[in-house]
């Protein structure tokens, strides 16, 4: 058998010598490049510098080491008796294994400086991987020292490596560099996921971040996948792990808290606010939250947009809660919520939010803009004979906020800085109506509601208008507006077109 040929260029050394003296006791020769080399040559294997074989030496401090023909010539020949003649024609021979991983980029990017993050750019080696595994019919590429024993293995038993294990080889080597050149593009250009407008390649990576049990359900697996650029964008204070559940209703929680003024307080269940407040405390707010819906609070996700005083703790004690988020915690505060062991206690950091939103369907992804910004109270029309009082302008501006962070079709009726009944997720506007209006009770005399989009119909209005709803917030836009507003005159309803819809599915 002709002499075969390895070449090894690492900035992870584990598992590299006795990957190497394996391939040693099998008749392999080992080629390094310098750095490599003097650590194989240290362990006692027999190895010759790249430099030595190709004759031209490491230059540009490295930038440049293994770019040349002898060396990509040998690893991208075919086993053809035209490639392997040119091959020879100019010194070379064939190279059947390459062990490459790249520099730590992601490394210096965290913690370093521009320029040492450009230095930690791999080109060499990137260009090694990706020739090899185009070639993987002939050359057995290995990225990872975990790729190490598998392939040894296979050459003590067979002789050979397993075309379909080279072809899976290949495979990482291609996910790997994608997603290193995802994270290089995503920190030259921070904004590059769409800075307003829509990408024109969409590149989405990650790596799990925390441990999750199951999807949704027991019988789905489910991830956490963030940038590893990016920090967690929380710190888990006390409690048990996160769940795919609690991470969607977290942020749905925290995305509405900071919608609305300080101190405010959101419960969530299943990614609805059942309850929203505003007060004059984190713990009043909280307080007036859970009133809106108590029954559905149990269970939820409660998030404050302020710090979380001991009074607010306190106030916590009374009902089961899946998980507490807030942006700072007095450490008494901390204290009295250790107390509910099997409550989950988030610390929301300075997270930074993707400037687009990305969902699969079909195959495929969904991507659009944040739903955020952009409603300004100045543009809003008054569309009936009645204006709003200063209290219901309050209150409509409260519900607007609200509203656009509950599932279509979507109704909130509020009172005095309070929901006081939710419809969502409803499949006819009318239900959702319906429902915000059981949910309120006799608290809907006198409030006002916000609905997402338009009423396709008045009975919407003629449903809140029976309950007492005192002033209505919409985008208008419906061909039957005239008759929607003729409804909320004939009752005396104060009603308001914003212009603006806020779907959210």
């Amino acid at each position: 058998m002709a002499e075969r040929y390895a070449l090894f260029s690492v900035t992870d050394r584990s598992g590299l010598v006795e990957f190497a003296r394996g391939l040693v006791e099998l008749g392999w020769r080992i080629l390094a490049t310098r750095g490599t080399a003097q650590a194989l040559s240290a362990a006692g294997i027999p190895v010759t510098p790249l430099e030595e074989w190709t004759g031209v030496p490491e230059i540009l401090g490295g930038r440049v080491k293994t770019l040349h023909p002898r060396v990509h010539a040998g690893i991208l020949a075919r086993a053809t008796e035209g490639d392997l003649m040119e091959l020879a024609a100019i010194g070379g021979h064939p190279i059947d294994l390459v062990a490459v991983n790249l520099y730590a980029f992601e490394e210096a990017a965290r913690g370093g400086s521009l320029e040492e993050a450009i230095e930690a750019i791999d080109i060499g080696g990137v260009a090694l991987l990706r020739a090899a595994a185009k070639n993987f019919a002939r050359v057995v590429v290995c990225s990872s020292p975990a790729d190490y024993p598998l392939v040894l293995d296979a050459l003590r038993q067979h002789g050979e490596v397993p075309m379909e294990l080279r072809r899976r080889l290949a495979a990482r080597v291609f996910q790997m560099t994608a997603y290193y050149d995802a994270m290089i593009a995503r920190y030259l250009d921070p904004e590059g996921l769409g800075s307003g407008s829509l990408p024109e390649r969409l590149l989405l990576f990650g790596r799990p971040a925390i441990p999750l049990r199951y999807g949704e359900n027991p019988h789905q697996a489910g991830a956490f996948y963030l940038d590893p650029l990016r920090p967690l964008p929380f710190e888990v204070l006390q409690g048990k792990p996160l769940s795919y559940n609690n991470l969607l209703d977290l942020e749905a929680a925290w995305r509405a808290a900071q919608d609305l003024p300080v101190p405010a307080s959101v419960i969530v269940k299943h990614n609805n606010p059942c309850g929203a407040a505003v007060a004059d405390t984190p713990a009043q707010a909280f307080r007036r939250a859970l009133d809106s819906d108590p029954e559905s609070a149990y269970g939820g996700i409660v998030a404050f947009n302020t710090a979380v005083d001991v009074e607010a703790a306190g106030a916590l004690q009374g009902i089961f809660l899946e998980v507490i988020v807030a942006p700072a915690y007095q450490p008494e505060a901390l204290e009295r919520l250790a107390r509910k062991k099997a409550c989950r206690v988030i610390r929301m950091r300075d997270a930074v939010t993707l400037p687009l939103e990305v969902r699969s369907a079909l195959g495929g992804f969904l991507v659009q803009t944040l739903d955020e910004g952009g409603d300004d109270p100045r543009t809003w029309e008054v569309v009936t004979r009645r204006a709003p009082t200063e209290s219901e302008w309050r209150d409509l501006r409260f519900a607007w906020q609200v509203v656009r962070h509950v599932r279509s079709n979507a109704i909130v009726l509020a009172r005095e800085g309070q929901t006081v009944g939710v419809g969502a997720g409803q499949m006819s506007r009318v239900d959702a109506v319906r429902i915000a209006v059981m949910k309120a009770g006799e608290r809907a005399r006198g409030a006002v509601l916000a609905s997402d989009a338009f009423f396709p119909f008045p009975d919407g209005v003629e449903v809140a208008a029976a309950a007492g709803v005192m002033a209505i917030i919409q985008p208008g836009g419906s061909i039957r507006d005239p008759e929607v507003i003729e409804a909320a005159d004939r009752w005396g309803i104060a009603m308001v077109f914003t212009g603006r819809r806020h779907f959210r599915h």
